[in-house]
């Protein structure tokens, strides 16, 4: 007897339906099928994968690993499935939304001036720009592209470089009047020093002290979780900080902000990179564009 053919992408819908809505008789109205009919599907999935998907009971719906992993896989299926035809129905013109994470100090003065162009030049993409200095799961977060700095950690992702760009102490005239500049790096425990509230590759400062590099930690009574809220805090006068230089640039030329013991900057620099997850097949383009725009427009320096 021949085997019925196997609808694998409708088997997807479905379930993504499922999960979405958040039952079988919501999938089911939205689906036009009988909750039966979806449950049976679904019953029919987990046994040709071997897995069991959905914990089903009375009260609740609950997804297993097995089935979250699933889930975001076939989501990211669907959308390329979808990305596909429409690409192909508007002569490979890139359509569609992409999800993009940044740092806020990359999304502010690097993407948000040059986003407009982008946008004119493929009208039927839209983008949904998530701004966090976290270290996101593309895959859980149906993430298609993420900006990062620092150094980037060994994994599936593949990265084009964006640059790199120095680092520099700095603070601004109000304060350094107040509490007098440091020409050393033991004079910085006098001083409010401004860092991070998460865990950095390198946690704290690295400068130059008697012929070597000694790493300054940050103690000071404010943290941040973005470099673009430090570097508020900085021009208010909240204390000393060290951020990326094309982030403070315009702001030390303007005089709001004065680099703080430059002789002693070891000359480190913070590479940034467009990460994407490797499905070891083409890239929907709409994502190959944006990648294309960001490796020419949205350098670092």
């Amino acid at each position: 007897m021949t085997r019925p053919e196997i609808n694998r992408s409708g088997e997807m819908e479905v379930f993504v339906c499922v999960v979405e809505r958040g039952g079988f008789s919501a999938a089911a109205r939205a689906r036009r099928m009988t909750p039966s009919a979806v449950s049976k599907l679904v019953s029919r999935l987990e046994a040709r994968l071997g897995a069991r998907l959905v914990n089903r009971s009375t009260r609740a719906f609950q997804l297993t690993p097995e089935g979250c992993a699933f889930y975001e896989r076939a989501a990211r299926i669907l959308a390329d499935i979808e990305d596909a035809e429409r690409s192909a129905g508007s002569g490979e013109q890139p359509v569609g939304r992409i999800r993009l994470t940044a740092n806020a100090s990359y999304a502010t003065h690097i993407l948000a001036p040059i986003l407009p162009e982008f946008l004119d030049h493929y009208p039927g993409v839209t983008l949904d720009l998530i701004q966090t200095d976290m270290v996101v799961d593309l895959l859980a977060e149906r993430t298609d592209v993420a900006v990062r700095a620092g150094p980037l950690k060994s994994s599936s992702l593949v990265a084009r470089k964006l640059g790199d760009t120095a680092m520099v102490v700095v603070g601004a005239p109000a304060y350094l009047a107040r509490f007098g500049e440091p020409k050393t790096v033991d004079e910085l425990d006098r001083h409010n020093r401004l860092g991070f509230s998460y865990v950095r590759t390198v946690d704290g400062w690295p400068m130059r002290k008697d012929g070597e590099i000694t790493v300054v930690p940050t103690v000071g009574r404010v943290q941040a979780s973005d470099g673009e809220a430090l570097r508020r805090l900085a021009l208010c006068g909240a204390g000393l900080t060290r951020l990326a230089s094309f982030t403070v640039r315009k702001d030390i030329d303007a005089g709001r902000l004065r680099p703080v013991l430059e002789h002693l900057n070891p000359g480190d620099r913070e590479a940034f990179h467009a990460v994407h997850i490797g499905q070891g097949g083409p890239l929907p383009s709409r994502v190959r564009a944006l990648l294309d725009f960001l490796a020419e427009r949205g350098k670092v320096l």
